[in-house]
């Protein structure tokens, strides 16, 4: 995505500006239609969140943190609606109160009143929830389509560029992204993994060694990207066996391959938990074999399906798409994991005894980590493009 919702209603309010809020620029009221020395300042209030409910001219939302907030639609406020990606007022279509709906995103703006009660607003700017989930698929698409993702081996702030490596079945190969003034660049703290969670960021905050991905326009050989949007993230990765399943702290102790160290890892509501099937698995590490031996990997090849399929689905060339692979698998929970499972993980930051909270975890991967030459390579292989919920789109070359 270029824009969150929240940066992209910042942006339309901005652009309405003071008097196309119906607001007095100066923020003074002005008493008896005239503006006089004893004017009296009013602080102006703004809340933005999703619907959660409307009763009347009451509107109840959900911030993105925070308790949930009231709004009350005054007979003269105005009503807007943008379009995701829009930024000039001018687009902007009146709409009606009846035309709001649960799970449509709004900022609103009036004059501040007691926090006890609703917020009376003058304009409300509206991003219909159709709108986004349109505007969000097809921002999937483009991360598919115009995305890479990988590891970054070297930064250059100076030149604006980061190169990263792709590890795939055939090897590992560079990327150099380059960035330009009008490149977004996201970066995800250690609170979120979410992708919408990530906060504005420059280039000097990416380190060799961060998983980075990025979307835009590459050269002929695939070898060089433009940016247009560039996230990346500070994660560990792990590939082990489970010792144990403590149901009721919610965490995983696994013998991490990676480090040789035992960590223990804790598994939340936001944790994506996957099910990779034996005869996927065993298909992969085929694949593995063949690429190891200097093959050309016809059993891999062969094993690819169309997407909807159970097989390795391939981009034209061969090259498995891991991602969309994986997000096919079944979701499984923690009571699904035992002692001896097999698994590969992306955590948040953590100690070395402690790796943090999950963000992916795949189960059934002992064929592949059997088969490929370490279990650094499978472990980049198979989730270098799958580590951030960004699609990343192409990870192993173009």
């Amino acid at each position: 995505m270029n824009a969150t919702a929240n940066q992209v209603l910042a942006i339309a309010l901005c652009a309405a500006g003071g008097a196309g809020l119906g607001l007095v620029p100066s923020g003074y009221a002005m008493p008896s239609g005239r503006q006089t020395q004893d004017a009296v300042p009013r602080a102006v209030a703004k809340r933005i969140g999703a619907i959660k409910a409307i009763n009347g001219t009451e509107i109840t939302l959900v911030p993105d943190s925070g308790p949930d907030v009231k709004i009350t639609v005054q007979p003269a406020t105005q009503i807007v609606r943008f379009a995701p990606g829009e930024t000039n007022v001018n687009n902007a279509t009146p709409i009606q109160l009846q035309d709001l709906q649960v799970g449509d995103r709004i900022r609103a703006t009036g004059w501040a009143s007691d926090d006890n009660l609703p917020l009376p607003v003058l304009k409300i700017v509206v991003m219909k929830h159709s709108d986004l989930e349109a505007r969000h698929q097809q921002d999937l698409q483009d991360w598919q389509k115009r995305g890479v993702g990988g590891i970054a081996k070297t930064v250059d702030a100076e030149a604006g560029t980061v190169t990263i490596s792709i590890t795939s079945f055939s090897g590992s190969k560079n990327i150099v992204i380059h960035s330009s003034k009008t490149s977004v660049i996201r970066r995800y703290g250690q609170d979120s993994a979410r992708f919408d969670d990530a906060k504005p960021s420059t280039l000097q905050e990416i380190h060799p060694g961060d998983q980075v991905s990025a979307r835009g326009d590459r050269n002929a050989d695939g070898t060089e990207l433009a940016a247009e949007e560039i996230v990346s993230g500070s994660f560990r990765n792990i590939a082990g066996t489970v010792n144990s399943v403590d149901a009721s702290a919610s965490t995983l102790s696994v013998h991490d391959l990676l480090s040789n160290k035992t960590v223990l890892v804790k598994i939340t509501g936001d944790s994506q938990l996957r099910q990779l099937p034996p005869e996927m698995a065993q298909r992969i590490a085929l694949r593995w074999k063949g690429a190891t031996a200097g093959g050309s990997s016809t059993a891999g090849s062969s094993a690819a399906s169309s997407p909807g399929g159970n097989g390795v689905s391939a981009r034209p060339g061969g090259t498995p798409d891991f991602q969309q692979m994986i997000n096919r698998m079944p979701a499984v929970t923690l009571a699904d994991l035992h002692k001896g499972d097999v698994v590969m993980i992306v955590s948040m930051e953590g100690t070395s005894s402690e790796a943090g909270t999950a963000v992916k975890l795949i189960s059934g991967v002992e064929p592949i980590l059997r088969a490929a030459p370490n279990a650094n390579a499978a472990q980049a292989a198979m989730l270098g493009s799958w580590s951030m919920s960004a699609p990343s789109g192409d990870a192993g070359g173009p």
